[in-house]
């Protein structure tokens, strides 16, 4: 309560504030990592079948990126954002290798939130027009600048509680659930034109870019319908609107191709990553734009930064992690991702309560609703009550295997790194079955 007393100090934890904390959860502390694996301070171990925030791709202790960091330590350390340095300069031409053709330049960052905050920047200055859209039930950071362009309501209020935001409008995602049940053609054609009202509603010569999850993240590894994002490439191109693909997750190998546009066919006009591109040993992002953008970023200047943009320890972790994934990784993946599938879609079978199972690669949602009516079992977003979801996460985390929760909270997300093998993903999929059964 704010009228208590604040503890003495000495009565007070030493220990950091965590994200996403809640009070009334326990904290697990890690120490060690190898695989798919991570042991805690009690010597548990549990298969991390959420990659820690969906970003270890490459799984803990790949000892090929651990080494070109070490070496990278061992010859300079760091070098300023405003220069350039051999290893920084590697990576970018490495990046444009495996990106689609309309990329061209790289303009690094430092956090997924920070790539895309400096993808809408260059939007906005490029066309001189302010508004995004994005999409309701998506994640795009949680600092200032792009939490108003989130649309998780849990991020966006606990942001715009405080900060003013302006600059953005939402539409709806391409889900069933959005557009009374539909599927297939019928469900691309109507979100589609959803989307175009939208625009035409906004006013198109008010709107610089449109940004969004090509396969939705941390909002429920949600696929789109084909020829969903044909329509949507064709709006952009009709309206003068800026195409902007979030690869933070879905980037480097996650839904078994480089990028999650790769699974598309669609060619973005900017693409941010972050997360994967180092498996996340250090922090590490950007931007990779088309041809003229560079070259308007060339002319004009570019008169921000960032200190720790394009990190050469970042980097040098970049090249070694891209290695990796050609070695057998991205292999592995796509070969893998029929045994996660199958796994998935025998639990959406066998119980009710799992309202939907849906994804691509090795990122899955699995959805809860009541069987009778469809309805969430409880709506995190509005109601205070104990979230059955969360307890099948407690549930699988006894029995020694992560799950991720998912936005909102009605969901659970299944995203092992792109090492898992066979083993390992029937495992996980026991450890689901079991929890949900002791639950519900």
């Amino acid at each position: 309560m704010a009228s208590e007393r604040p503890k003495p100090v000495e009565e007070r934890s030493s220990m950091p504030v965590p994200h996403w904390y809640t009070a009334d959860e326990e904290v697990a502390t890690l120490i060690d990592g190898n695989g798919v694996t991570v042991s805690d301070a009690d010597g548990t171990d549990y298969l991390d079948f959420q990659s820690q925030l969906y970003c270890v791709n490459a799984g803990h202790s790949n000892q090929q990126i651990i080494d070109a960091i070490a070496e990278q330590l061992s010859r300079i350390p760091y070098v300023s954002s405003g220069k350039h340095n051999n290893t920084r300069s590697e990576l970018a031409a490495r990046l444009l290798e495996i990106a689609p053709d309309p990329m061209a330049r790289t303009v690094f960052s430092v956090s997924g939130s920070e790539a895309n905050e400096t993808a809408v920047m260059i939007a906005r200055e490029y066309t001189g027009s302010p508004t995004v859209l994005t999409r309701w039930r998506s994640y795009h950071g949680a600092t200032y600048g792009v939490a108003s362009l989130t649309g998780d309501t849990d991020t966006r209020t606990a942001i715009e509680a405080h900060a003013a935001t302006t600059g953005n409008a939402k539409f709806l995602p391409p889900i069933p659930s959005a557009f009374g049940g539909a599927t297939g053609e019928e469900l691309a054609e109507r979100a589609a034109n959803h989307l175009e009202f939208v625009i035409r509603n906004e006013g198109p010569d008010s709107i610089a870019a449109l940004l969004t999850e090509i396969v939705a993240g941390s909002s429920g590894g949600f696929t789109a319908p084909p020829g969903y994002y044909e329509r949507v490439r064709e709006l952009c191109d009709e309206y003068d609107i800026i195409l902007i693909a979030d690869e933070v997750i879905t980037g480097f190998g996650r839904c078994g191709e480089w990028f999650g546009v790769d699974t598309e066919d669609i060619n973005p006009d900017m693409m941010t990553f972050a997360k994967g591109v180092t498996s996340s040993y250090v922090p590490l992002a950007g931007v990779m734009v088309r041809e003229e953008f560079a070259t308007h970023l060339e002319d004009d200047g570019f008169d921000v930064g960032q200190t720790f943009a394009g990190h050469p320890v970042g980097c040098a972790a970049g090249l070694a992690a891209i290695d990796a994934y050609e070695d057998n990784l991205l292999e592995n993946a796509r070969a893998i991702e029929p045994r996660l599938k199958a796994g998935l879609e025998t639990i959406d079978e066998r119980f009710d309560v799992v309202s939907s199972v849906h994804g691509r690669g090795l990122l899955w949602g699995v959805e809860f609703a009541d069987p009778g009516t469809g309805e969430p079992l409880v709506d995190p977003r509005v109601c205070g009550a104990d979230n059955p979801v969360k307890q099948v996460l407690k549930h699988a985390s006894n029995q020694g295997v992560l799950f991720g929760l998912g936005r909102p909270g009605i969901q659970l997300l299944v995203a092992p790194p792109l090492c898992v093998d066979e083993t390992e993903i029937d495992k996980a999929i026991a450890a689901l079955e079991s929890s949900i059964k002791a639950v519900f």
